[in-house]
């Protein structure tokens, strides 16, 4: 009896509720060593809706943390909220609302999605990024596009300041800004209030970066994946983010995902956007070929990182301070591959 005992405990100790096996602490304090060990700063992992780990190395604290590009996922949440809302269609064509675009031939062809998916074929428009660039958005519409539409990925911050030229004229007639719709649409919905949003002298946020978010609080973001959307959007909704867009199949709608494994070519996502995006390579990408298909990914330069994996129920959050990080090794040590 003592024995059968023993065996339901540990049963109990590795499996989470529906038959999903629970990370090993060793393979936790292996990649936790890894990660401080380039420069991470934080590490929280959750899994099963619990906390299973959480570190703060020597001189840093549990508050916010700028996620540079994590921020674009939020946004892509306030675009499929604003399709569900009726506001809009992501297959709509851009310029049956920048009406400006209508006259041009190749313009005219790019659709919402392929803004949110940076497939619209417009230069990428890094110094947006800038403090006070002018009016970003009327800047963003400004540029020349340097590839036909849906032929090229073209990461920059252009293409999202497009859709908020977009989002802000179906909003007109509710006298809400996209900033308000996406406070009242989705923030308060998991949890989360008014974020740094870096206006610029027209009062237009910057899509692309600029949040400042507690591990805690990204977390939140990882937990509305694993309940596929809820409370924000309906089930199914995230499904694109899974599937990739037709220029590369490891990004769509501001997530890269790990859909190619465990055939595909691993590849370091920071590393591969420092050259220009004709010199970029993201045929038949992965981010660990050892890990889940199911795996997407929030990036943030500097390697600031938030792991989602459904099939594990998931969360991971990772803080770091420049240095040199590879997803794939970490992910092998804390899988335990």
């Amino acid at each position: 009896m003592n024995a059968q005992f023993a065996l339901f405990l540990v049963l109990m100790i590795c499996c989470w509720n529906d038959g999903v096996a629970a990370l090993e602490s060793a393979h936790i304090a292996a990649a936790a060593r890894y990660s401080a060990a380039q420069n991470g700063q934080t590490l929280l992992i959750q899994q099963g809706g619990r906390v299973v780990f959480e570190e703060y190395t020597e001189g840093s604290s549990r508050g916010g943390r700028k996620i540079f590009s994590g921020t674009k996922a939020f946004w892509n949440l306030a675009a499929l909220a604003a399709q569900e809302d009726g506001l809009l269609d992501l297959d709509d064509r851009a310029a049956e609302t920048i009406t400006e675009w209508s006259g041009d031939s190749r313009k005219a062809r790019i659709t919402v999605r392929q803004l949110l998916d940076f497939s619209s074929g417009l230069d990428p428009g890094f110094f947006l990024h800038n403090n006070d660039p002018g009016n970003r958005d009327t800047l963003a519409m400004s540029l020349p596009l340097v590839a036909d539409p849906g032929s090229a990925f073209i990461y920059g911050p252009s293409s999202l300041q497009v859709f908020h030229q977009i989002l802000k004229r179906k909003l007109a007639s509710r006298e809400e800004s996209p900033t308000r719709y996406l406070e009242r649409r989705v923030l308060r919905r998991m949890g989360l209030g008014s974020q740094r949003y870096l206006a610029d002298r027209a009062g237009n946020p910057l899509l692309a970066t600029g949040w400042i978010l507690s591990p805690r609080q990204w977390a939140k973001m990882g937990q509305l994946v694993l309940a596929n959307g809820s409370p924000v959007v309906a089930a199914g909704s995230l499904a694109a983010t899974r599937r990739g867009s037709p220029v590369n199949r490891a990004f769509a709608l501001g997530w890269w995902n790990n859909h190619a494994a465990p055939g595909g070519r691993e590849s370091d996502i920071e590393d591969m956007l420092e050259p220009k995006w004709h010199r970029q390579d993201w045929s038949n990408v992965c981010i660990c070929r050892d890990a889940p298909d199911d795996l997407v990914a929030s990036i943030g330069s500097g390697y600031q990182r938030l792991y989602v994996v459904p099939s594990l129920q998931l969360v991971v959050v990772r803080n770091g301070a420049g240095g040199k990080f590879s997803d794939a090794r970490f992910l092998r040590l804390l899988l335990g591959r």
